[in-house]
């Protein structure tokens, strides 16, 4: 993706620029899991490990997993889920890899817009919630080819503050090119035509996010119309239209909302947009 970086007054990066269709927000730069556990309620039956202490400053020092960020210490989250618990963070947090021994990132209390971090729980084991990252795990480039869509991490129960349940998701089909809003008893209550991703840059499926964060920015090409970031990331390329923010996964208005056609962000007109901008940060984004 070819990008470029807009900065507030205060010097924070506010949004990117992405040529004709995809857009994403930049600071400095757009899975395997065990058997599926339904909710973030769902708990193991093992004893799960004490949560270590991490002091101010070796929090500090560790990288932030924003959504241009790769962190190796991740795991990749490769399968869809129907339900979550969605959070904010009573401070910045530290972030464990599979071990949970070492943390290997952190979540900032605020957001790259200045706003509280939506945290994403899907599972819960003793004083350990399993949370989805906006972050990437591996570049495509470094993975032969192919990389997760969407990463994970544990991050201790007491860093968190439910904020809500969605009673909602986002549910997209590459094979109809459609948009569907899915009721929590799983009936579709909106659906809507929709552009993806091209056989060159495909949108990734099999695999759930969640909506991060939106914001207006008309220097992008999409008017008035919010675009929708979500956590997932292209799976085929590290930057499918150049520049170097990610390779990041929005919904977002365009003039054309029908065939394969984008470099993997999901094209909509403006009641789509409209409907999806309606819905809590958080809420589930599944690709088929």
């Amino acid at each position: 993706m070819r990008t470029r970086t807009l900065w507030t007054a205060t010097g924070i990066a506010a949004a990117v620029v992405l040529a004709g269709a995809v857009a994403v927000p930049l600071l400095g730069s757009t899975p395997v899991a065990s058997a599926p556990v339904p909710s973030a309620s769902a708990t193991r039956s093992h004893v799960a490990p004490a949560v270590p202490n991490v002091g101010a400053a070796a929090l500090a020092a560790l990288p932030e997993a924003q959504y241009s960020a790769v962190i190796g210490g991740l795991m990749p989250f490769d399968r869809t889920i129907t339900s979550d618990t969605v959070f904010q963070l009573r401070a910045d947090a530290p972030l464990f890899g599979a071990a949970r021994t070492t943390p290997v990132a952190r979540f900032a209390a605020t957001d790259f817009l200045r706003q509280p971090t939506t945290v994403v729980g899907v599972e819960r084991d003793g004083d350990w919630e399993r949370v989805l990252t906006p972050a990437r795990q591996q570049l495509p480039s470094a993975a032969g080819g192919s990389a997760a869509a969407q990463t994970s991490a544990w991050v201790p129960v007491a860093s968190l503050r439910e904020v809500s349940t969605p009673t909602s998701r986002v549910v997209i089909s590459t094979t109809d090119q459609s948009v569907s809003i899915v009721s929590s008893d799983g009936g579709a209550v909106q659906r809507f035509r929709a552009g993806v991703g091209t056989a060159d840059t495909p949108t990734p499926t099999g695999v759930t996010g969640y909506l991060e964060q939106r914001y207006v920015d008309p220097a992008q090409g999409t008017g008035d119309h919010p675009i929708q970031l979500t956590s997932l990331h292209s799976s085929a390329a590290d930057e499918p239209y150049g520049g170097h923010d990610g390779g990041l996964i929005g919904l977002h208005w365009n003039a054309t909302t029908s065939g394969a056609v984008s470099h993997g962000c999901v094209r909509l007109d403006a009641e789509a947009v409209a409907a999806v901008d309606a819905l809590p940060l958080g809420t589930l984004v599944t690709v088929e």
